[in-house]
């Protein structure tokens, strides 16, 4: 395990310590965050998250693994946004995966986390062929020294909050739901790349971010744009394979309103505020063309308050 420092702190402090894959960083898991840190305060400790990179389920059955909400370094950078003071970073592969519960606690959690407590949910499970579960961790706890607490169920509108349903409202473009879930709304963080310059010839100029995985969203979307200003910048953006180009690698493509400049290696956030419609294959570049100026125009009669379809 990596110990990575996200905010400074004592590191001779223990630690409070959650584990999962907060996938998407929702409301639940943010509430969440702010119950650890609130512990760690209160008994002098710093507040830690345990994260594994692949996510088990990728690593185990790639094919099944559910579509990430975001990268690891989106995801280091929000942790750090929430003000958390230390990542434990697991690389999984397969050693780890033979790794026995007992080893992980010893090694991991009291080792190198020192960890004074220790939030997991009911139905949590770990180490090899998952036999450890927080029955486990309890009885660990009592030998090592750290208290097990039990994560509640944080719900919206009666609804448990969960990646899962951050997933579906994103694959049905509803950015509106999306934003409740989240408290902002869903953001792409990441450095501009050169791309094909094919925007441009179009007359349409974009920067470029790409993706290692998929993406659980997809579509058309009017953005605002952070990085690139001291305000945010409004424009139009594509999220998707680009299927009437060359439909191979996911990409964000940010066509910017009323900017011009060169943004090659910066780091930029684009919101994605309303989707104005699904992805999909032209018969023609020409075709395409039409279709982006279209977007454009919608996007700002969105943006203006007078949109229509």
């Amino acid at each position: 395990m990596h110990l990575l420092t996200l905010n400074q702190h004592d590191k001779s402090l223990p630690s409070v310590v959650t584990i999962g894959n907060f996938d998407g960083l929702h409301l639940g898991h943010q509430q969440l965050i702010q119950a650890i840190q609130t512990q760690a305060q209160a008994i002098n400790a710093a507040s830690a998250v345990v994260l594994f990179e692949p996510q088990p389920l990728e690593f185990f059955a790639p094919d099944k693994a559910p579509l990430r909400l975001m990268g690891l370094g989106e995801k280091l950078f929000r942790l750090r946004a929430l003000g958390v003071h230390r990542v434990g970073l697991i690389h999984f592969h397969a050693g780890i995966a033979e790794q026995t519960a007992e080893a992980f606690v010893q090694q991991c959690l009291v080792a190198q986390l020192r960890s004074k407590a220790v939030w997991v949910g009911d139905d949590f499970r770990f180490g090899a062929q998952r036999l450890g579960d927080a029955s486990l961790l309890k009885e660990m706890g009592q030998v090592h020294g750290f208290e097990v607490a039990q994560t509640p169920s944080y719900t919206l509108n009666e609804r448990r909050l969960s990646s899962t349903w951050l997933r579906e409202v994103l694959r049905m473009g509803d950015m509106e739901t999306a934003k409740q879930l989240l408290g902002a709304s869903y953001t792409i963080r990441g450095r501009v790349a050169h791309g094909q310059k094919l925007g441009r010839t179009l007359g349409f100029p974009t920067l470029n971010i790409v993706f290692k995985q998929q993406p659980a969203a997809s579509g058309v979307f009017v953005v605002h744009i952070h990085g690139l200003a001291d305000v945010p910048l409004q424009g139009v953006a594509n999220v998707g394979k680009r299927p009437t180009v060359d439909g191979v690698q996911h990409r964000l493509e940010v066509h910017v309103f009323k900017w011009s400049g060169d943004a090659y290696g910066r780091h930029v956030s684009v919101e994605l505020i309303h989707r104005l419609r699904p992805e999909q294959r032209f018969s023609s570049i020409e075709t395409l063309k039409q279709q982006i100026e279209c977007d454009v125009e919608q996007a700002k009669s969105w943006l203006l308050g007078s949109f229509c379809v």
